[in-house]
């Protein structure tokens, strides 16, 4: 007979079990991911309570009740069901069930990649109205490193005061696994890189007056501050969520929704506005705009911390017609 195992108190087991084995951004997601799964287990009481009474149906409910949410994207749902699925391997091959994983039918996504990008002149809207309105703050730095570097968010949160060198403009990227805030890469991710001017007048002013003057428990200035401290990977995801909503740079919506009305408008669930993108999408976006540039893509495998097969798959996001365009003015035929 099965163990009667809560299913929260199996998610933990689960995750303590893979923390050595996977990197700190893919427990994160997991993490993450799976939370929604015992929230849904949680809200009904004819749903599963113990892992042992989890079937295939329940599995199916689960993906349409997510399927469903609005605003929510294919590749969100992909991410969410692979994460359900390699935990319900887990379960099996503890015996606490048997016979789901192989059965579960996954959300269909073309090729294994995405294509959520932020073109150009939506990426000059948001800067405008950041200058605009929320000079200098947290969320105009963010976003500043985002989009002119391409850094994943895990490396900005990572990022410490003296990291930066405002005369050389440029930032150390640090591995320090033993203070909290390592590199997806490890050792091979540091590097030290350049920053735009405009980027280092953003900084400059952020941290002669906006960042909050306060230290990490590791005695450690981060760049990035709440009051709190260091701010959460969490707390950094969200702000690039609401910051680009269409309707916070443009005040109006898109998608043809009373903006008096619409849920998306509230800071929690700004994920729910199908304008709005996390902070993947502006990691591509940047590497897009290079690509665009007519840089190298070996150049901005170094500086993104990608490999260039990786980036060619899930990372360039360029239309025919713009690597066309390029290659016109590549070799100047006019």
């Amino acid at each position: 007979m099965a163990r009667k195992i809560a299913v929260p108190d199996a998610v933990e087991r689960y995750l303590n079990e893979r923390k050595a084995d996977v990197s700190d951004s893919t427990l994160y997601n997991h993490t993450s991911q799976l939370r929604q799964f015992i929230a849904w287990c949680e809200a009904d009481s004819d749903r599963p309570k113990n892992v042992s009474e989890i079937d295939g149906w329940h599995v199916s409910d689960f993906k349409v009740y997510r399927r469903d949410e609005e605003g929510l994207a294919n590749t969100t749902l992909y991410n969410q069901i692979s994460a359900l699925r390699v935990f319900i391997r887990w379960c099996e091959s503890r015996d606490l069930l048997e016979d789901i994983s192989e059965n579960m039918m996954m959300p269909e996504i073309e090729d294994g990649t995405r294509d959520e990008k932020i073109n150009l002149e939506r990426g000059k809207k948001l800067l405008k109205n950041l200058r605009t309105y929320e000079y200098a703050s947290l969320k105009h730095v963010l976003f500043a490193l985002l989009w002119s570097t391409g850094m994943r968010v895990g490396t900005a949160r990572a990022l410490d005061v003296e990291d930066y060198n405002s005369d050389g403009m440029y930032l150390e990227i640090k591995h320090r696994p033993d203070e909290g805030t390592p590199l997806k890469n490890g050792r091979a991710a540091e590097r030290e890189l350049n920053l735009h001017e405009w980027v280092c007048v953003v900084i400059d002013d952020y941290l002669g007056g906006r960042r909050h003057d306060v230290r990490d428990e590791n005695g450690r200035e981060p760049m990035l501050t709440t009051k709190k401290g260091r701010a959460h990977r969490t707390t950094l995801r969200k702000k690039v969520t609401t910051m680009t909503r269409p309707c916070e740079y443009e005040n109006t919506c898109p998608h043809e929704r009373n903006l008096e009305d619409c849920e998306a408008t509230a800071y929690n669930a700004a994920c729910k506005c199908p304008g709005s993108v996390s902070p993947h999408p502006l990691r591509r976006s940047a590497i897009t705009n290079f690509l665009n540039d007519g840089h190298s893509k070996e150049l901005i495998s170094d500086r993104m911390d990608v490999s260039v097969d990786v980036l060619e798959k899930h990372y360039d996001a360029r239309s025919e017609s713009e690597k066309r365009e390029l290659r016109r003015e590549m070799f100047e035929m006019e």
